[in-house]
């Protein structure tokens, strides 16, 4: 057998395990070989640098160092980075582009819980679990068998804002309910959006024609306050907002302000800041449903991250192919 390609880890060393437990390791590590007591936090400490010296694959995740100039110079034959998590913003530079070297990651992967936390939170919102949650908390009294108007998944509006990885994945676990869905996004055409099967709306009209309202947009200067005030005022009395993408997404104090009133509700998994200070009033509403930003890939769920990565390396060594590239320029397009 050819010798396997020497890789190394760069990243927090204590997320290591969780990402790779010993079957994704072992995985890992009959395509390449890496040392799992070696994880580069420092690419200055001596033992690091030198078998980044000889290192042709690394195996990046949460907390890898920035892979500028000097780092990339100490690394002369480096041809991939396989990145263990989402987005790769927080560590590429220009330089590694500009060297031709391939950069993987595992952002479909971890879209994947996003979206069935995004799905169950849309089911659960048509069925008004907050107002019926705080009305049985108020009133200590089961309300009876009777039908509860205006309640239901049937025929319900979703308004999807951003065709990315993960609103597209949301899209997907839609279909077989019978909801309406509309989607919003300047970079989808009217036949793309067909192809997904949603009518494609500017975000004002989605806004005024949804029931709820899941945000799967990336953070950019251009997207900074992306739903304020003028636009929650759009949505319709007893609408629903749903944030897991970026807190900086939405104006929180106009937030704050309709959720108070009561006619909005909302459920965050990201906020702004994050997290929130003790005295929010997003704790106390009881329209506001707030989560630890716990909808991306957590316990069990970390394995699957290790595990594309480990299949992205026996995939570029057998067939000199990445199946999850990340195209450069598209990064400023992503969260």
């Amino acid at each position: 057998m050819p010798a396997r390609p020497q890789a190394l880890f760069a990243m927090t060393a204590e997320n290591l395990p969780l990402v790779f437990p010993a079957e994704v390791l072992g995985r890992l590590r009959e395509a390449v070989d890496i040392d799992p007591d070696l994880v580069a936090e420092d690419f200055t400490e001596p033992r690091v640098r030198e078998v980044l010296a000889r290192t042709e694959i690394l195996v990046t995740g949460w907390g890898c160092p920035r892979l500028h100039t000097a780092v990339l110079d100490a690394a002369p034959k480096l041809r991939a980075v396989l990145h263990s998590a989402g987005s790769v913003k927080g560590f590429t530079t220009p330089e590694v582009w500009r060297r031709g070297i391939a950069v993987s990651s595992a952002a479909a992967a971890n879209a994947l819980p996003v979206a069935e936390y995004t799905l169950a939170m849309i089911l659960l919102a048509g069925k008004d679990l907050l107002g019926a949650r705080e009305r049985l908390r108020t009133t200590r009294a089961h309300p009876g068998w009777g039908v509860v108007p205006g309640i239901g998944n049937h025929g319900r509006r979703v308004g999807v804002i951003g065709a990315s990885r993960i609103g597209r994945r949301v899209i997907e676990l839609l279909a077989p309910f019978d909801l309406r869905v509309s989607l919003t996004d300047p970079y989808v055409t009217a036949p793309r959006a067909a192809e997904l099967g949603v009518a494609l709306l500017p975000l004002d009209g989605l806004l005024r024609t949804s029931d709820i309202v899941t945000v799967h947009a990336p953070e950019t200067p251009e997207t900074h306050h992306l739903i304020g005030r003028r636009e929650l005022a759009l949505m319709p009395d007893g609408a629903t907002l749903i944030n897991t993408a970026r807190g900086g997404l939405v104006d929180h104090e106009a937030l704050v302000d309709e959720v108070r009133t009561g006619r909005l509700n909302a459920v965050l998994d990201v906020t702004d800041p994050e997290p929130l200070p003790a005295d929010s009033p997003l704790y106390e509403l009881p329209g506001a449903f707030v989560t630890p930003h716990l909808a991306g890939s957590q316990g069990n769920e970390l394995s699957r991250l290790g595990m594309t990565v480990a299949e992205e390396a026996a995939r570029l060594l057998a067939a000199g192919a990445l199946a999850h590239p990340v195209d450069p320029g598209a990064l400023e397009r992503e969260a």
